[in-house]
């Protein structure tokens, strides 16, 4: 849907805003931007309708880039929904709901019953609501005819930033809920700005974290929540959101599995093979092909009856691996796999069999000890079971 290609900004006076944007905005999804203040999310927003230009880089919409279009016609095609709402105040519910239609030449009748159906969308009945001016609505009311207005030509996504920061937390907290239900309902595209979590989280399909004008982790709020990508992005989200997030599900192999396991590629010779045991301090590795794709394992024992042959490779001495657990599998799931058959290591693997990671006790002791530190920072010592 949209693309950004390694995007620069740098103002006049040499300050880079915005560092080498590469990240791409699914198309019926809600994507947040969020992150400190100063960050550059709203930069990045606006150079979606062409408010403010690159200095390097592409922006691609529905892959056309936009520097080549033109501005106007670019702004008229997205909807745009700001924090004071914007509505025009000397204007009727109905003429600020309808203000781009009439720009697009739509006639009265189709305009009118444009009006009527989002009216109707977000519960203000048109019949009281159509002829009444800003000034006689409330916060809430308002901000539901800016997000109205904003669909009202059926634009191919919308722009909404940080629109519910100023209304009270009721008024906020619904206003959210309508967004979530009217977005599933009309598959809208929509880039939204926050600086709060809570929100992201409730409202996104893809959060995208910033920090000093670079994109620092992107991805689903689960996985987000449950895989933070650094020490930063964990103190933004803050440990008792990571804390529940880690307690409210039981944890997959994903959570728990070493991502760095030792491998060799079966076209190596066994003295390789044994050298880089040694520096891994490990007596087995996993082999795999160049693409990654698991074939089997090779130990030391394999290696040494067959070592004083030099023409011998791993593919040579490989054996098949017996067991391996797919991505996502439950934690006791793979727990219980081992137990069974008294595994002290079990393969993680995803599509096409690619080796992707490794369950051992020490990783799982490594998640426990890592989950018991994340409930004390939470304010309460737990037992762990």
């Amino acid at each position: 849907m949209i693309e950004f290609k390694a995007v620069n900004k740098r103002y006049d006076d040499g300050h880079m805003v915005l560092k080498n944007l590469n990240f791409t905005i699914n198309e019926g999804e809600i994507t947040v931007l969020i992150g400190p203040s100063g960050c550059g999310k709203t930069t990045t927003m606006k150079l979606i309708n062409r408010l403010i230009t690159p200095s390097t880089g592409e922006i691609l919409l529905q892959n056309q880039d936009i520097s080549h279009m033109d501005p106007i016609q670019l702004r008229r095609k997205i909807g745009y929904v700001i924090q004071n709402i914007g509505l025009f105040p000397h204007m009727t519910i109905a003429q600020n709901i309808g203000v781009v239609p009439r720009l697009l030449k739509w006639d009265k009748q189709k305009i009118a019953a444009r009006v009527d159906e989002l009216l109707n969308l977000v519960g203000l009945d048109p019949d009281i609501y159509r002829n009444r001016y800003p000034s006689e609505l409330s916060g809430g009311q308002q901000q539901r005819v800016g997000v109205v207005r904003a669909l009202a030509a059926n634009p191919v996504l919308i722009l909404m930033d940080e629109p519910f920061s100023a209304l009270d937390p009721i008024s906020r907290e619904q206003l959210q809920d309508e967004l979530v239900r009217l977005q599933q309902e009309i598959k809208t595209t929509i880039v939204f700005v926050t600086h709060d979590m809570d929100e992201a989280i409730k409202i996104a399909d893809t959060i995208v974290i910033m920090k000093d004008g670079e994109v620092v982790q992107a991805g689903a709020p689960e996985h987000i929540l449950r895989h933070p990508a650094d020490a930063f992005v964990k103190s933004f989200i803050g440990p008792k959101r990571l804390h529940a997030a880690q307690m409210s599900q039981e944890p997959t192999v994903d959570d728990v599995m070493a991502d760095q396991p030792a491998v060799v590629h079966p076209s190596r010779g066994l003295a390789y093979a044994v050298k880089l045991m040694e520096k891994r301090k490990v007596d087995s590795l996993f082999v795999v092909d160049k693409n990654n794709k698991l074939l089997g394992s090779v130990s030391i024992y394999q290696i040494l009856d067959q070592y004083k042959d030099e023409t011998k490779l791993v593919a040579d001495v490989m054996k098949p691996v017996g067991y391996t657990v797919s991505t996502g599998t439950t934690l006791s799931a793979a727990l219980n796999l081992m137990n069974e058959h008294q595994l002290s290591n079990v393969p993680v693997v995803k599509h096409e069999h690619e080796f992707v990671g490794l369950i051992t006790k020490g990783s799982v002791i490594s998640h426990m000890i890592e989950l018991y530190a994340s409930e004390q920072i939470g304010g309460e010592i737990h037992a762990v079971h």
